[in-house]
């Protein structure tokens, strides 16, 4: 069984083959199994406790079980739950390509040459490495810097800088905050700015999320409940909107030589422009199986491809709940479409795993 990328979504794939007593075999292109991690901006936390953040047999680790991980934190647990699971695990393997096999099953195509068979795969490859930027009228002849928050990392190159971030998410909100402090910064968005709190009654909000269920809400519950980006937010961000300390305007329409132009007609000189757009799934290796739909968008239904036998996917956004591309919700996913894969293979291969000694040893 082949697991397309080593990202939490390619390891929770990777735990759920050994519980259905298959071989997996993990693909990473990176040089660890800690999925795009390491390419997040620096001050980036999880937006969930630690205690809501693992994956399915591993605590977090150790410490206080409310405190937002770091990165770092993040790529250090990626890390230990690589280590402990019985699979095979190659890093430095990109792969071009997936097609039919003759005969059934599919040929994992790489870009070192290799061709590895496969009774069926798991497409887990993430969406980091396709950052969706928007391209406006006037963009080709601006002359300041233009990035996707997919290649931001720090505040300092700002510094004393006129930049604009775009998006109403919470990367989108972190980012623009944390340059304000050095830089004279705009959110541009296309609708105000949904904040949710962080803490309730005392509790995290994944706390109730937990306990209520809302977490595993179907994808049909939550496409009528959320219907924009929502900032999660302790009262920081708001009230930094509020007292002027970082500006957010409507969209602007378009770029000029050296700046933008707002709505109102007026123009500005900006040195910067940050995309906090978000990400496309990374899935153009499947482009020869027929399984995706214009836009490079998977042809599925809940992680499973309704276009191939033994194909399934993970870590898409709204996959089957709120959590599915998340580190918390996706082992739910995981177990849910390697049971649909396992009994879409003929003639399994029978070997005990030691996944649950291996795990427990390190909890």
């Amino acid at each position: 069984m082949i697991v397309i990328g080593g990202g939490q979504s390619g390891l929770a794939a990777a735990r759920a083959v050994l519980a259905v007593r298959l071989r997996p075999v993990v693909l990473q292109a990176g040089a660890e199994p800690v999925g795009s991690w390491p390419g997040y901006y620096d001050s980036l936390t999880l937006f969930s406790p630690a205690r809501y953040s693992a994956l399915p047999g591993m605590a977090f680790g150790a410490g206080d079980p409310d405190r937002y991980p770091t990165r770092g934190e993040v790529v250090a647990y990626l890390r230990r739950y690589a280590a402990s699971l019985d699979a095979d695990i190659r890093t430095g393997v990109r792969v071009t390509a997936v097609r039919p096999r003759p005969g059934g099953g599919y040929l994992v195509h790489t870009g070192a040459g290799e061709e590895i068979a496969a009774a069926g795969v798991v497409a887990a490859s993430g969406s980091f490495e396709n950052p969706h930027l928007p391209v406006l009228p006037g963009q080709d002849v601006y002359t300041g810097e233009v990035r996707h928050v997919a290649h931001y990392r720090r505040p300092e190159p700002y510094v004393g800088k006129r930049v604009i971030v775009v998006g109403a998410g919470n990367s989108a909100v972190q980012v623009a905050h944390e340059l304000a402090s050095l830089a004279r910064v705009t959110l541009a968005t296309r609708a105000p700015i949904q904040f949710v709190p962080q803490r309730i009654r005392g509790r995290d909000l994944h706390h109730w999320l937990h306990v209520t269920g809302a977490d595993r809400l179907p994808r049909a519950v939550l496409t009528r409940l959320i219907r924009h980006a929502a900032v999660l937010d302790t009262g920081v961000y708001r009230d930094a909107i509020a007292a002027g300390l970082l500006a957010r305007r409507e969209m602007f329409t378009a770029f000029t030589h050296d700046g933008v132009t707002w709505p109102d007609g007026t123009s500005e000189p900006v040195d910067a422009v940050i995309f906090a757009t978000g990400y496309r799934p990374n899935l153009d290796y499947l482009a020869p199986l027929g399984a995706l739909a214009p836009g490079g968008v998977p042809r599925q239904v809940g992680g499973i491809s309704t276009a191939r036998a033994g194909l399934v996917y993970l870590g898409l956004e709204f996959q089957r709940s709120f959590s599915s591309n998340t580190l918390r919700g996706v082992g739910r996913d995981a177990t849910h479409v390697v049971s649909a894969l396992a009994a879409s293979v003929p003639g399994r291969a029978r070997r005990r795993p030691r996944l649950t000694q291996r795990l427990s040893d390190r909890q």
